[in-house]
């Protein structure tokens, strides 16, 4: 066991805001207090910018009865960051750690902020600068390796889940075809998230979901939009942002070059074709939808950043779990037992859920995504039981639609 550095610490957030990101800051805040180990503790705004800019606020002085408060907003409190930083910008951060004397990093965020992480704690070792660098998960997506979920997902699905239990009964009210647009560029975790208010027996929608894990085939999309369309008079559909054709190409471009529609033509900061922030996907797929059942009732919405932040459905779990990462990564930093490592929650064995902290390496973490399992998933549009075993507790639970009891009235008085 090495020896625990003295010194300061800071803590970041980056990537796509969660509605219990906050969770995860106040925890490591908590964790840290009193401990002799941490002399002060910053936060840095916008993330690892907020490092390279010496922009830094003194966490240390935060009223705790505040802070609690902080915790149960959604967002990022300290302001959020989509930079992966280069070798020489980490040279950099590690100038601004020498100066302020900060020899503990945190970082909340995805498998970009763990490579982060990785790279900082690796250049402060080479120029001899002894620091704990840990990364603190989050992410909707739910698609980091090595733990059992991200904090964040929880939420996030419960809102999903939530918004198509409503679209279902208003679909039922006025029937027709919905098709709603759900985040997920590279794997299906939040659109697998829709199945789970449904009902067993029951036709609840979503009847179709389409995730990035299967190639999508427009001709076949149509097909069994038309299928379930002609059986029950109305379909809903859940799409991930990033279905795709079976090279890969992002759907909108496909559909662009069959269609020559120029929807396809608005890219995001990275360069990557713009998904599902424009309503462009859901507006090509309710096209096609329309040019093959003529007149019907076609509509076509895209969750966006609503999924992100919603403060009126948060999972109770999630928010638990978000804290208590965040008070683990301190814990890890002061226990002497490793200097960096990514926080990962693991599912227990039992008849009720329950879940634990433990440590992984950062490498194991950083850049990598994880998919839907081959398990979680039924055929070209389904989402199997297993999946709802998974995904159901870290919601809190989905209360089940209720339908009238339908008692039929006399047509006529007997004589």
């Amino acid at each position: 066991m090495s020896e625990v550095p003295r010194g300061a610490a800071v803590i970041g957030q980056s990537g796509g805001p969660t509605v219990v990101i906050n969770q995860s800051l106040v925890g490591a805040v908590e964790a840290a207090r009193g401990q002799e180990s941490i002399t002060r503790f910053f936060g840095a705004r916008h993330g690892v910018q907020g490092i390279l800019d010496q922009d830094l606020v003194d966490l240390s002085r935060e009223n705790p009865e505040h802070l609690e408060k902080v915790a149960r907003v959604p967002a990022a409190a300290l302001g959020s960051v989509r930079k992966k930083p280069t070798e020489e910008e980490c040279a950099r951060m590690v100038e601004v750690f020498r100066r302020h004397d900060i020899r503990f990093f945190f970082y909340i965020g995805g498998n970009d902020s763990a490579e982060t992480a990785h790279i900082v704690e690796r250049l402060t070792r080479e120029q001899g600068w002894e620091m704990r660098c840990f990364h603190i998960p989050k992410t909707i997506d739910n698609d980091l390796r090595v733990t059992d979920h991200c904090p964040g997902y929880g939420s996030a699905a419960r809102f999903v889940a939530h918004a198509f239990q409503g679209d279902d009964r208003d679909n039922r009210s006025l029937k027709g075809v919905k098709i709603n647009v759900v985040m997920g560029r590279h794997a299906g975790w939040l659109t697998a998230a829709s199945t789970l208010g449904q009902r067993e027996g029951a036709d609840d929608g979503p009847h179709l979901v389409y995730v990035p894990e299967r190639t999508f085939d427009p001709d076949r999309f149509l097909d069994a939009v038309e299928e379930v369309y002609g059986r029950l008079g109305r379909c809903i559909v859940a799409v991930s942002e990033g279905i795709h054709d079976a090279d890969g190409r992002p759907f909108l471009q496909v559909y662009a070059e069959m269609s020559g529609s120029a929807l396809a033509g608005e890219r995001d900061s990275h360069g990557n074709i713009q998904l599902s922030g424009t309503g462009a996907l859901g507006d090509a797929l309710a096209a096609l939808v329309k040019g093959r059942l003529g007149k019907v009732r076609v509509r076509a919405d895209t969750f966006g950043y609503l999924q992100r932040s919603f403060p009126a459905d948060v999972s109770p779990v999630d928010a638990r779990e978000a804290r208590e990462v965040g008070r683990f990564a301190v814990c890890a930093a002061l226990g002497g037992e490793a200097a960096s490592g990514s926080v990962a929650l693991r599912r227990l064995e039992g008849p009720d859920y329950a879940a634990e902290c433990f440590l992984t390496s950062l490498d194991r973490v950083a850049r990598v995504t994880r998919d839907l399992p081959e398990e979680y998933l039924d055929g070209e549009h389904g989402i199997a039981p297993a999946f709802r075993a998974y995904a159901l507790p870290l919601t809190g639970g989905i209360e089940p639609m209720t339908d009238l009891a339908g008692h039929p009235v006399e047509t006529g008085i007997q004589a």
